[in-house]
């Protein structure tokens, strides 16, 4: 697995661009796309929030045609969500206009947005990116990561290779507004393995139950969060089986960096849940436990405070039998059933390392689940105090 963006290409076959359009204030790169010289068969997971916004509810209409796609265009800094009717119609406009200057159909275009809700898009600075986006073109990955952050501090990108050659790229965006149900964040891979579009539909949202939807920062769910794959197929088939194992690793690698850069984050907070009755529930004491501010903010200050993981594996709803459950704590038993004996000091020293790790065990089942998250510190209530201002 290749974390590195700054020598990072894309797959074969598939080119971007990024600049800036003048849509953030900063004047940072807020404006990119990737476009695949083939149709790409392709997968998407959006947010399940009843307020969408205009690009997840596009491309869920997209995805139900069952066509394949040719192009992403993503724009960071401007969300448009919560912007009505006049939000949906710019939202197509972009994908048409973007359709027409590539020579491909509409419906082949995707879209994302990301950043501040309850704005309209200043359409002409859009448009206006567009017209040059085509000369932008290039292999490299780095640009279009960058380009599509928004309080990220660095871009998060992963790569593996398959055993035919072909390879998976993966980016995503991801730091404030994270929890469950889509995770808050962009994430779009991109694969020149030829795979068949009905099998890896089938299996994409199990994949991201596992590794997107198993972060969380700050217990809120985006309007615009989703996550894509698209497979162009320009370096022949591949085994099935193959293709999805490896893709859930890249995913599984984005959604870690997600969960370690989150806003005003210092420490990556990782909780293995084992022993549990079924995936679903170990899943959801492991997110209960990463969303939950008193065991954040004891992570932040390097307190094994292990009676914090007690309490929310206990209103996370999975079944629990307290007199087989186990906890540790980097590696260290702190309760098996009663409180042991443990030296506070040597694991509290233990915490400061960069990932601090929780195991528990549910003593009901076999079965296991991770989820990933960060501390709690000051810094986060400072990003999202001057968020807009």
């Amino acid at each position: 697995m290749t974390y590195d963006s700054s020598a990072l290409p894309f797959p074969q076959g598939f080119r971007s661009a990024a600049l800036a359009a003048g849509i953030k204030p900063s004047g940072k790169t807020d404006l990119a796309c990737v476009v695949s010289e083939r149709a790409c068969a392709w997968a998407f997971a959006g947010t399940r929030s009843s307020t969408a916004a205009a690009c997840v509810t596009r491309n869920r209409q997209v995805y139900a045609g069952g066509q394949p796609v040719r192009a992403l265009l993503v724009n960071a800094g401007n969300a448009n969500a919560a912007t009505g009717s006049q939000g949906a119609r710019d939202n197509t406009d972009i994908a048409d206009s973007l359709g027409g200057i590539l020579n491909i159909r509409p419906h082949e275009v995707l879209t994302a947005s990301t950043g501040i809700i309850g704005h309209l898009l200043p359409m002409d600075r859009v448009l206006g990116g567009l017209e040059h986006l085509p000369g932008e073109l290039g292999s490299e990955a780095a640009p279009f990561a960058s380009a599509i952050m928004t309080t990220d501090t660095r871009p998060k990108t992963a790569s593996a290779k398959l055993s035919n050659g072909a390879v998976i790229v993966g980016t995503a965006k991801g730091s404030g507004m994270i929890h469950p149900d889509m995770a808050t964040m962009f994430a779009f891979a991109f694969s020149d393995a030829a795979v068949d579009q009905d099998a890896l539909r089938a299996a994409f949202p199990g994949i991201v139950s596992r590794t997107f939807n198993a972060v969380t920062v700050d217990g809120d769910t985006s309007t615009n969060d989703m996550a894509l794959i698209l497979a162009n197929g320009a370096a022949g088939q591949v085994e099935m089986a193959e293709f999805l194992s490896v893709l859930e690793s890249v995913m599984r690698g984005l959604a870690r960096q997600i969960a370690a850069d989150g806003e005003g984050a210092t420490k990556l907070l990782t909780v293995r849940v084992s022993g549990a009755g079924t995936e679903a529930e170990a899943l959801s004491a492991a997110r209960t436990c990463c969303v939950s501010p008193l065991l954040k903010s004891a992570v932040h200050g390097n307190d094994p405070n292990w009676g914090r993981v007690i309490m929310a594996v206990g209103r996370s709803g999975a079944a629990v039998n307290i007199e087989a459950m186990t906890v540790s704590v980097q590696g260290v038993p702190v309760f098996a059933g009663r409180p042991l004996a443990y030296d506070a000091g040597a694991v509290s020293a233990a915490m400061k390392a960069e990932e601090v790790v929780f195991e528990v065990n549910l003593g009901v089942g076999q079965a296991r689940g991770e989820a990933w998250g960060c501390d709690l510190s000051a810094e986060y209530v400072v990003i999202n105090a001057e968020y807009t201002t």
